[in-house]
């Protein structure tokens, strides 16, 4: 029995991975179904959807930033378990919220109002407003999800229980992708609804895991403990770096998922569907990723493939840029629905310069939170995570920023991928860094 098999038969486990698996569903039905619905269906000019979409990414990210620290305070505080139960309890609620804006929009409800320069709609700002909380919920099960694995399983089954963390993550937001894309938005509003009450009664499920070490006073002091707890943290070099380098990764990340949609519509002339079908992709790339450096790694926590993993994810950016100028020439007339796209020239390409760039991140970011959860104290894991999504948000807060900057100056979103592809640069050099202060740590153990 393989450790995969067996981790997924165990109650210390499964609950925590179910839970885990509806939550990454039910958001990414959520904002996709948003973010699609409004892309194709109220705005019509690249720069307003460029926009949008860098607003609403923007808006599910600043919670992360602001909230990191109290959230790892709290994880390391407190019973991971019950935290998990009363934050999916509130996801009832916010999905609520939710699915009335979804609802509203879709029945043509427009009270007008203007959110930075776009005119805009009050469904459409309740939408935004569910979004905001669900990047608060995911700011308080992001240190746990992770954090709780070294206190449920043994040493050399983290990476394992790791990679199927992620792995079972992209295989939801493959789910709700492909569910957003295809189904009506008054019947993504009903679904919403009810996965957040199947999560909640999952979670019930999950094994108590109570603080590990002193049990000291929170902080609510958000920007004071924020600026110790990155601090703290930032000593070790292999968290140091890995931090760094994930940071990277989601900024990366955080500007396809930007110009996925309105790359898809003005660009590839491509239907709501083709633009789900690009996420989903993705999801099934890094899930591929995900599994493939367990396999390479055979369990051992290294970062010995990240550089060439991100370089190798540079490269497909490239490729895929190159791929849609070329499509520009031949340009449709109108929107392709998906088996319209398939048939087209270069579309197999397209696909595949996407799933390797997804393939090749899963690669490379997978072995990097194994590291935040094996280099750090048992009972500063939490907090450890919580500090790595304070300096991811900032950055992909700051690659947001940047392409809505773009968008707004006029910048075509094909010339934004460019973007992308600069930063794996940056992205291997730091992998490279992590990989000899990993070396550095292990010469220093063998001769001590």
């Amino acid at each position: 029995m393989t450790t995969t098999t067996h981790l997924l038969r165990t109650r210390r486990f499964l609950p925590l991975f179910v839970t885990q698996l509806f939550n990454a569903f039910n958001d990414n039905l959520y904002k996709t179904a948003m973010v699609l619905f409004v892309v194709y269906s109220i705005y019509n000019s690249e720069e307003a959807e460029g926009i949008f979409s860098a607003v609403a990414s923007g808006v599910f990210i600043v919670p992360f930033f602001v909230l990191s620290a109290l959230a790892g305070q709290l994880a390391d505080m407190r019973d991971k378990a019950a935290i998990i139960r009363i934050v999916k309890l509130c996801e009832i609620g916010l999905m609520l919220i939710g699915a009335a804006g979804l609802y509203l929009a879709w029945r043509g409800f427009a009270l007008p109002v203007s959110l930075f320069g776009i005119d805009t709609s009050v469904p459409i700002l309740l939408m935004l407003f569910a979004l905001f909380l669900g990047g608060v919920q995911s700011t308080f099960l992001g240190p746990i999800k992770y954090a709780i694995l070294p206190q449920h399983l043994r040493k050399e089954e983290v990476l394992a229980g790791t990679g199927l963390v992620e792995a079972g993550t992209y295989i939801a937001i493959l789910a709700g992708t492909i569910l957003a894309g295809w189904i009506p938005a008054e019947v993504a509003a009903i679904l919403i609804i009810v996965t957040a009450i199947v999560g909640y009664f999952v979670s019930r499920q999950v094994p108590p895991a109570p603080a590990q070490g002193a049990v000291e006073k929170l902080d609510w002091n958000i920007w004071r403990a924020s600026g110790h707890l990155i601090r703290e943290t930032m000593h070790n070099r292999e968290i140091y770096y890995a931090i760094l380098a994930i940071s990277f990764f989601w900024t990366i990340g955080a500007v396809l998922f930007i110009q996925f949609p309105p790359l898809a519509k003005n660009v590839l002339m491509a239907s709501k569907e083709v633009a789900s079908l690009f996420l989903v992709v993705f999801s099934i790339g890094v899930a591929i990723g995900s599994v493939a450096i367990n396999a390479l790694l055979k369990g051992e926590v290294s970062a010995r493939y990240a550089p060439i993993s991100v370089i190798a994810m540079g490269f497909f950016v490239v490729a895929f840029y190159v791929l849609a100028k070329l499509w520009e020439r031949d340009q449709p007339t109108m929107l392709l629905d998906v088996p319209q796209f398939l048939g087209w020239p270069m579309a197999a390409f397209i696909l595949l310069a996407l799933l390797g760039i997804a393939v090749a991140g899963g690669m490379f970011v997978v072995p990097l939170y194994a590291f935040l959860t094996t280099r750090a104290t048992p009972d500063k894991a939490s907090r450890t995570i919580a500090a790595n999504n304070i300096v991811n948000s900032g950055a992909m807060v700051g690659g947001s920023l940047l392409a809505m900057a773009m968008s707004a100056a006029g910048i075509p979103i094909v010339e934004q991928v460019l973007l992308c592809a600069a930063m794996c640069l940056v992205s291997a050099w730091l992998g490279r860094k992590l990989l000899d202060a990993e070396r550095d740590a292990a010469l220093a153990q063998a001769t001590a």
